[in-house]
């Protein structure tokens, strides 16, 4: 395995309440040194949450999404608090998106999104066993749910608001564990 590059220094270029953005300064083993740049994530991650209503039924939200200017539908999510314990962000979150909470949670994974340029990690978790329960969220507006058979994967991949990448992820390796 290579040698990790030497860190020679690090500057952040901006900062707002949502991305911290730092320049490296690298140099690598072989003598190269290059400037990089990454999007700094919270260091606690986020959570992504595969909330089955039953063995078949998943619970997906639309809400507005800023980046693509439009109302999208994915999974619940969200940041994790500091000291916040990963299960824990995930019930949080879905009592505050969907309205339940769940008696079984299980880390499934973790995953980043484009570690070329941001460390930003997002863990997946299946709940399980849900039972009605809301909390207030920080939400603008109220979330709509929708739920979906899981057997009927095709059909809402083929829905043109769905295009969240760990969504869909993170939708097939819920599909291959539960309809195995």
């Amino acid at each position: 395995m290579k040698r990790l590059p030497e860190i020679l220094s690090t500057q952040t270029l901006a900062k707002t309440r949502l991305f911290h953005i730092e320049q490296l300064d690298l140099a690598f083993s072989n003598g190269t040194h290059v400037q990089f740049e990454r999007m700094c994530g919270s260091p606690q991650g986020a959570v992504l949450i595969v909330p089955m209503l039953d063995e078949d039924t998943v619970v997906l939200i639309r809400e507005y999404a800023a980046g693509t200017g439009r109302y999208e539908l994915a999974l619940p999510k969200g940041r994790i608090g500091k000291d916040e314990p990963v299960l824990d962000a995930a019930n949080r979150e879905i009592m505050e998106e969907i309205g339940y909470g769940a008696r079984s949670l299980e880390h499934m994974t973790s995953m980043t999104l484009a570690p070329g340029y941001s460390n930003q990690t997002t863990h997946i978790v299946l709940a399980q066993d849900l039972f009605p329960q809301q909390a207030d969220g920080d939400e603008p507006e109220p979330v709509e749910s929708v739920p979906w058979s899981m057997r009927d994967l095709a059909g809402l991949l083929a829905q043109p608001d769905l295009t969240e990448a760990r969504s869909i992820a993170a939708l097939y390796m819920v599909r291959d564990r539960l309809l195995a």
